[in-house]
């Protein structure tokens, strides 16, 4: 520890910590637009400029340490002029009208400008040739409103390890994006939208769905279905100005109703379905390698995130044996509303239109693979985001804050707790632990609360084994081995795991891997700005919406019994084999199924 000047004042800091850290630590607000917790700065946009005694030059707050003495001021009237001609030079490059600009409520440009108090273009600058890049399912790029922030560089890069994104070109040409200017479909990207998701400007964006979903809603002829992921109920408040955190599962359902939804659903009801599908095909991988002595890909990797999926057959094709075949939550439902509840319900599936409100970006991606029409029809066709679903309540004139709570409608709004914590990294993994656990012992999970805490958490990559003991028939094959799981999100974080088991560092049998850092709670849909504080408050949510549950495990789940038996007669059967489950393609080499 030691001492500096703060704004006149003495306080103490930590060796290693930067102006930005010390002023965060005091409460001191510093504006940033090319700055993400967690990375390396850029000191590339120079608005959080600061005056050091002794520097001719202003230092960018986010790159410059800390030394003892250092005599720093964060507002003097030469750092507030420095970054009010800072904001004015970029606003004079941005291409754009806020009055039509998607983020004209929350864009990050917009408001330094007011607080800085800009009223009037100084500059009328020359600004760069402007493209629109409409070429992937689940974003859209606008060259014209990119301010070279290069955020959405460090998060495809440095998060994803995917390397879409890099600025191409130098000075005033510099331009944001794959190499020579190309759309994002020339790339390899697995349409996360983390690069949406911290984009201070309307330059990155989720491709909207919400006209095709007002044109469905006012059609007579059809049946529109709605289904919600997990994670969309503790983010969707923010939308409306309530706490990162809060909890809004029945004002959710109330405002889709009075939107116009024929039915509103829990994609819940499918992920407790994947619970069931997913451990019952890894206790056969088990069963295969321990007693038949048949070759089996182990460890089995969960497939409920599309990024993942994608990362996988583009730079990971060899570990594509190895991921559970199950589609995600979102597609399973699709299949099951268009067959099993349509003819529940005597609806005609060509009639229905099933809508999902998803965390992620990637679900757009996912929905329009050509693989997911087991149903005959495409299984779900339009995905909103969480930020869309809150533009279309304010669009629909809905005072959400104030809705009373609904329940969902049944069967397929019927879920336990196992399949909420599917939002939070580590929550697909303990859900399959308390159902394999008791389905091979007849007991609960043997974990306080039926919590797995060493994969809770945001910490990269997590792991965890539990030793089966006195297990039933037919399971007794299973007696005395230690199952050993581990769980990664943020595609950088599982391209490092991929590499120790490929190496024979790790082993394991099953591993859960999420796109978004925090999982779903973090997805590249979910209302900004996401930090760590962001994160803990949602999955602390998500934990108490699965402790509040009466039902706490998949297997139990009333619904989901019903289906098998009136449905899908058993998992991994013929009928759960068509409509659950599907095939990978390896991208990296020439097309192949796998």
């Amino acid at each position: 520890m030691f001492t500096i000047q703060l704004n006149n004042r003495t306080v103490s800091v930590r060796e290693g910590m930067t102006i930005l850290d010390a002023a965060k630590q005091e409460g001191i607000k510093i504006p940033t637009l090319c700055f993400l917790e967690g990375y390396s700065p850029l000191g590339a946009c120079r608005v959080c400029v600061t005056e050091v005694e002794g520097m001719r030059a202003l230092a960018a707050a986010c790159s410059t340490p800390l030394v003892p003495d250092m005599k720093i001021q964060t507002n003097s009237p030469r750092v507030r002029r420095a970054r009010k001609s800072v904001v004015e030079l970029l606003l004079s490059e941005h291409e754009g009208d806020c009055k039509y600009c998607t983020r004209a409520d929350d864009c990050e440009l917009k408001s330094l400008a007011n607080e800085l108090g800009i009223e009037v273009q100084r500059y009328e600058g020359e600004r760069t040739l402007a493209s629109t890049d409409v070429s992937t399912a689940a974003l859209v790029r606008d060259s014209g409103k990119c301010i070279k922030c290069r955020r959405c560089v460090t998060a495809c890069n440095q998060l994803q390890g995917v390397g879409a994104l890099f600025p191409q070109y130098r000075g005033f040409a510099t331009s944001v994006g794959p190499a020579f200017r190309s759309d994002l479909d020339s790339v390899v990207c697995v349409q996360c939208g983390q690069c949406s998701a911290v984009c201070p400007v309307g330059a990155i964006t989720e491709k909207s769905h919400i006209k095709e979903v007002l044109a469905a809603l006012e059609d007579p002829e059809s049946h529109v279905v709605v289904q919600t992921a997990p994670a969309i109920r503790a983010a969707l408040g923010e939308c409306f100005g309530l706490p990162a955190g809060t909890l809004v599962t029945g004002r959710m359902t109330a405002a889709l109703r009075r939107i116009g939804f024929d039915s509103v659903f829990d994609t819940n009801f499918t992920a407790d379905l994947t619970i069931m599908e997913e451990g019952s095909e890894l206790l056969t991988r088990l069963k295969a390698a321990l007693v038949e002595g048949k070759p089996a890909a182990l460890p089995q990797f969960s497939s409920c995130s599309p990024g993942w999926i994608s990362f996988t057959e583009n730079y990971f094709p060899q570990f594509i044996p190895n991921l559970s075949s199950c589609k995600s939550p979102q597609q399973m439902f699709g299949a099951l509303a268009k067959t099993y509840y349509a003819a529940k319900k005597n609806i005609d599936p060509e009639k229905m239109v099933v809508v999902s409100v998803m965390p992620c970006t990637a679900k757009k991606f996912e929905a329009a693979r050509p693989e997911m029409r087991s149903s005959g029809y495409q299984d779900v066709d339009y995905v909103l985001t969480t930020r869309e679903l809150g533009k279309l309540i304010q669009l629909q004139g809905i005072d959400f804050v104030n809705l009373p709570d609904e329940e969902m409608d049944v069967p397929m709004g019927l879920s336990s707790g196992a399949a909420d914590i599917f939002a939070n990294t580590g929550g697909v993994m303990e859900a399959a632990l308390r159902t394999v656990y008791e389905v091979t012992t007849g007991r609960d999970l043997p974990m306080e609360g039926l919590h797995v805490t060493p994969i809770a958490g945001l910490e990269g990559i997590k792991e965890a084994s539990l030793v089966l003991t006195d297990t039933a028939d037919p399971w007794k094959f299973l007696e005395g081995v230690e199952v050993k799981v581990a769980v990664a999100h943020g595609l950088g974080n599982a391209a490092k795991l991929l590499r120790d088991i490929q190496e024979g560092k790790r082993s394991y049998h099953f591993v859960e891997i999420m796109t978004c850092p925090g999982g779903c709670i973090g997805g590249g849909g979910q209302p900004r700005f996401t930090t760590n504080e962001v994160r803990e408050k949602r999955i602390a949510a998500i934990y108490a919406e699965d402790d509040g549950k009466p039902i706490r495990k998949s297997h139990d789940n009333p619904a989901i019994k019903e289906i098998y038996a009136e449905f899908l007669g058993e998992p991994l059967g013929q009928k759960s084999h068509h409509l659950l489950h599907t095939h990978y393609v390896n991208k990296k080499e020439p097309a192949e199924a796998v």
